[in-house]
């Protein structure tokens, strides 16, 4: 049975799972949502997917699963046979955890903001930037740290699902008028990781300066 992704083109989340797939080199069928401003995910027949209305949702030989950073898990280990997207290294994959709840909770605060910059949604903005700034800045300080170690990504030598997952909301947070002007280290990382071989870049995306 063929992977399948229910997919939203503009969706940082939707976009973690096209990347990982991307750097396995698997190929899949993409099921578009549409979800602005139809709200496709909203409705019963959606629900009946995801009873939770969100995006994206993996199908894959008779799993179903939602939850972008779920589905990095379950796609780095089925099909990632070097164990570097996800090592099982008990000093590493600790960590990797750790940076892949930190993308799926805080960073989510500049989700929100380009939800409302970008697409309307009526929520506290100020409150959304200022937390997504208190997350860049633990961010920043770590990589600044990794830097000084010799490091370039989150945790290890090899990138992982944790730079995935934190990729997209970081380089897409201009949207909600977020500027990373701050943070040397972010921005290293995020010109590291466009560089990596099969990188593709969605809308929204621009070389960090």
């Amino acid at each position: 049975m063929a992977i399948k992704l229910y997919d939203y083109s503009l969706s940082g989340s939707c976009y973690k799972v096209r990347l990982l797939l991307g750097f396995l080199d698997l190929e899949y069928e993409r099921h578009p949502i549409g979800f602005y401003p139809e709200r496709e995910h909203r409705t019963e027949t959606f629900r009946a997917i995801n009873p939770l209305g969100q995006i994206p949702v993996l199908e894959d030989d008779g799993i179903r699963l939602r939850d972008a950073q779920a589905i990095l898990c379950h796609l780095a280990n089925k099909y990632d046979m070097s164990g570097l997207w996800l090592p099982r290294a008990p000093e590493l994959y600790g960590l990797v955890m750790m940076w892949l709840m930190f993308a799926g909770g805080e960073l989510m605060a500049a989700s929100a903001a380009r939800l409302h910059d970008l697409l309307g949604y009526d929520l506290d903005i100020e409150t959304a930037r200022r937390n997504a700034h208190a997350a860049f800045r633990i961010l920043d300080d770590h990589l600044t740290r990794r830097e000084i170690e010799g490091g370039t990504w989150i945790v290890g030598d090899h990138p992982t699902i944790a730079d995935v997952a934190c990729f997209p909301y970081t380089a897409l947070s201009n949207d909600g008028g977020i500027g990373l002007e701050d943070y040397p280290a972010l921005r290293n990382w995020l010109r590291s990781f466009m560089h990596l071989p099969k990188f593709d870049a969605m809308s929204g995306i621009s070389e960090f300066a």
